[in-house]
């Protein structure tokens, strides 16, 4: 700047002394020295121009990053936060974990027992589907000697196996199988009603009978049972409307009265 105003000086002072009577050589140096001037103003101004451009541009940037490390810092504090919260998590998770040990430990026995249980029930039930069901019970016992299969997944057939016994005692169902009758094997129709009673009647219905719980074996019935098993099969495969059935049914068994301590305050008489 300094050498652009000494180039204006001069060429101000040369043209303020320049006379008509000066020769054109004065006179033409005092005009380039004014257009040298111009122009190195004109250069000025555009590195003028040029380095304000550039510092808005720089503040721009500058407020920017400003602005980019604000939200850094509010992103950091989150994240903090949520890397608290999974180390919490991650410690609550090596507890679960420890305590599914545990849980496995004696949850194996356990369901140990259950199928011994199912197993003893199924032996000491009427005798329907006598092949499903202890199959079922083997199923299970196979399944526990797998590594294959995790505690939760048995756990859950297991259970699985004791809804299919509950479902059994409230429903009414007729399938066809085979029946020892003496030294004979027939094809009959089974007509199971819950777990109170389980009849049979051979195909072309001339033998009927029901299983007799007291004695653990199957005992003829007379004819006139023979029309309302009939009735009952076609019920139970959803042939015929449900209706009333006339069957022999295990009469109901008393409960044994319990016995007043002496003393209670009763009758004595």
């Amino acid at each position: 700047m300094a050498s652009v105003t000494t180039t204006l000086f001069l060429a101000a002072v040369l043209a303020a002394t320049a006379t008509a009577d000066d020769p054109p050589e004065a006179l033409d140096l005092a005009i380039e020295i004014r257009d040298k001037a111009n122009a190195d103003s004109l250069l000025s101004q555009q590195k003028i121009d040029r380095l304000a451009d550039e510092t808005d541009t720089t503040i721009a940037e500058y407020r920017r990053v400003l602005e980019q490390v604000k939200s850094l810092r509010v992103y950091n504090v989150q994240l903090n936060r949520l890397l608290t919260r999974q180390k919490e998590d991650i410690d609550s998770l090596g507890e679960q974990i420890e305590q599914v040990a545990l849980v496995g430990r004696q949850l194996s026995p356990l369901m140990l027992r259950m199928i011994d249980s199912l197993e003893s029930f199924v032996e000491l039930d009427i005798p329907f589907l006598a092949d499903e069901r202890a199959n079922r019970v083997a199923s299970l016992r196979a399944m526990m000697d797998r590594a294959d299969v995790t505690d939760s997944e048995k756990y859950r057939r297991v259970l699985e196996a004791y809804q299919v016994e509950n479902e059994y005692g409230r429903t009414l169902e007729a399938y066809r199988g085979t029946l020892s009758l003496g030294d004979t094997e027939r094809t009959v129709d089974f007509l199971r009603v819950g777990r109170l009673a389980l009849l049979y009647r051979s195909l072309d219905g001339k033998l009927t009978g029901a299983w007799d719980r007291d004695t653990g074996a199957w005992t003829d019935l007379d004819g006139d049972y023979g029309a309302a098993i009939r009735k009952g099969l076609a019920v139970a495969r959803e042939q015929t409307a449900p209706a009333l059935l006339e069957l022999p049914l295990p009469a109901a068994t008393p409960l044994p009265t319990a016995r007043q301590p002496a003393g209670s305050g009763g009758d004595q008489s």
